[in-house]
């Protein structure tokens, strides 16, 4: 990662423009061409170095539904029920954790009711109970990490 590709994350952690060419608006404060922007995005995303570029939304505030959830995984299937949580397309991503919950993933559903089913299905599929873990306030933080 050069010093371009650092500026181009910080500058996109402060958000995104909307309008009829936002990738032009970012690149020409970055003094580059939209097309190396893109180009610099994909490679970003290739590498690993960024895992995800797109929007944030507030999905209750759209009517879905966050959820943060556990299980407790015996260590000889671990592998095996990673590989069935992270198939359901509502876990938005999944930590290993030292812990009696050695399991926690996020889910993000588009309605309260397919939280609950999405929950059941895979205490279903894994044969392990899911702990259902919802918030009950929420924080604003703004995390920015400088690249």
């Amino acid at each position: 990662m050069d010093d371009l590709d650092r500026a181009i994350i910080n500058t996109l952690q402060d958000g995104f423009p909307i309008g009829d060419a936002p990738y032009a608006q970012v690149a020409a404060s970055l003094a580059i061409s939209a097309e190396d922007l893109l180009v610099r995005l994909q490679a970003l995303l290739a590498d690993g170095t960024l895992t995800r570029f797109g929007p944030l939304y507030n999905a209750e505030q759209a009517g879905g539904a966050l959820t943060l959830a556990a299980v407790q995984v015996p260590e000889a299937r671990f592998d095996e029920v990673t590989a069935i949580i992270n198939a359901f397309p509502e876990v938005a991503h999944n930590y290993a954790r030292s812990h009696t919950l050695n399991m926690w993933f996020v889910l993000a559903t588009e309605t309260p009711q397919q939280q609950q089913h999405t929950l059941a299905a895979i205490a279903g599929q894994t044969g392990l109970q899911v702990y259902n873990m919802p918030k009950l306030k929420e924080y604003f933080v703004n995390l920015k990490l400088e690249a």
